[in-house]
C-alpha cells in the first residue's frame, strides 16, 4: 500500500496544474457527497429510503434502482432512466392537478397558485422540462404515481399523546431510566396495514389548524359528539416537525410535505378518556404505547422521536 501511495504522489506532482485543479475539485465533491448521504440515510434523520422501495404501491410496475451514491441529483447518474407513471383513477379528480402538457394547466411553481399550495417547506425546487423535481433526490419513478400534485403535497399530522398509566391511575414509569412511558393515537392504514399517526391531506385553502382537528376527527373519533372537547384541546399545540416525508408514494416530480403538532393531554382528563372509534380511513384505531420497537408508516418514527424529546419520555 505504500508503495502504491508514493507512486500516486508522484504520478500527481508530474500533473500540470490544471489538471490537478480538476482531480482536487473532483475528490472534494465525492467527498461532499458521501457526506451528505450517509447524513440523510443514518438514523435520527428524514431518510429517502421509503420513496425508493421496489415495486410502486397498488401497481406492478418496478422503480428504477437508485443506489445510496446516486440519490442526489447532483450525482451524475448516466443510464438513470426512470419509468413515468401516474395512477389512472387520478385524472380528472377534483383534487388532482391536470398532466403536464394540458392547455389549460399553467401551474404557478414554487408559490401560492389560486387556493393550491405550491410552495415547498424545503425551499425553492427546480423545474425541468416543465416539471417539478424532487428536492431531496431520485426516486426511481417519474410522473405523479398516487398522488395528486405535482411538485409538492401538503398534509397534516396531529400527534396527540398521554401518559401511560397503572391500573390505580398512576403514571407508568420505566424502572430501568425512571421516565415516564408514553402513549399515542395511532391508525392502522388501509394501504400497508402499518400503524401511522392520523393525519391527512390539507385541502386548498384550508388551515393547517382546520386539517388538524378534521383529520384527527375523521379517522381517530369517527364522531363530532365530542367537539366542544377537541377545540378546546387543539388550541394549544407544538409543531414538532415541518417538511419533507419519505412516503412510499414519492415521485421524482411529485412528493409529500407535512407539518406535525404535538398535542399533548397531560392529566389524561381530555381527549385521553375519550373512546376511540375508527373512521372510514382507517383500518383501527387505538393508543399505542411508544418505545424504540414500534414501527411506524413513513417517517413516522422519526416525528414521534422528536416528541420523545420533548416531553423528556421513555423510549
Amino acid at each position: 500500500r505504500f508503495t502504491m501511495f508514493v507512486f500516486i504522489v508522484c504520478f500527481f506532482n508530474f500533473l500540470p496544474r490544471e489538471r490537478k485543479i480538476h482531480i482536487c475539485l473532483y475528490l472534494l465533491q465525492v467527498v461532499i457527497l458521501r457526506i451528505m448521504s450517509a447524513s440523510i440515510l443514518k438514523a435520527g434523520t428524514f431518510k429517502h429510503i421509503t420513496c425508493r422501495n421496489n415495486i410502486y404501491p397498488k401497481s406492478t410496475l418496478q422503480r428504477f434502482p437508485v443506489p445510496d451514491d446516486f440519490v442526489f441529483w447532483s450525482a451524475e447518474y448516466v443510464n438513470y432512466s426512470p419509468p413515468v407513471y401516474t395512477a389512472p383513477h387520478i385524472n380528472g379528480q377534483p383534487w388532482a392537478d391536470p398532466d403536464i402538457g394540458c392547455v389549460d394547466f399553467q401551474p404557478k411553481w414554487n408559490q401560492l397558485d389560486g387556493a393550491v399550495n405550491r410552495v415547498s417547506f424545503n425551499g425553492i425546487y427546480k423545474i425541468e422540462n416543465g416539471l417539478p423535481i424532487n428536492p431531496i433526490g431520485r426516486t426511481g419513478l417519474s410522473g405523479r404515481g398516487l398522488l395528486g400534485r405535482w411538485g409538492p403535497n401538503h398534509a397534516a399530522d396531529p400527534v396527540v399523546t398521554r401518559w401511560k398509566r397503572n391500573a390505580d391511575g398512576s403514571v407508568s414509569i420505566n424502572s430501568d431510566t425512571q421516565k415516564k412511558m408514553l402513549q399515542m393515537v395511532a391508525i392502522q392504514r388501509h394501504d400497508n396495514n402499518m400503524w401511522a399517526i392520523p393525519g391527512g391531506m390539507v385541502d386548498p385553502g384550508e388551515k393547517i389548524t382546520a386539517t388538524l382537528k378534521r383529520e384527527f376527527m375523521e379517522e381517530a373519533l369517527d364522531s363530532f359528539e365530542n367537539q366542544k372537547v377537541i377545540e378546546d384541546f387543539f388550541a394549544k399545540g407544538n409543531e414538532i416537525y415541518k417538511g419533507y416525508v419519505d412516503d412510499f408514494r414519492n415521485t421524482d416530480n411529485a412528493w409529500m410535505e407535512t407539518v406535525a403538532y404535538n398535542f399533548h393531554d397531560d392529566s389524561g382528563a381530555q381527549v385521553g378518556k375519550l373512546a376511540l372509534s375508527a373512521g372510514d380511513d382507517a383500518a383501527n384505531v387505538k393508543w399505542l404505547d411508544i418505545d424504540s420497537t414500534i414501527k411506524l408508516h413513513a417517517n413516522h418514527i422519526d416525528i414521534i422521536k422528536e416528541v420523545i424529546k420533548r416531553l423528556n419520555a421513555y423510549w
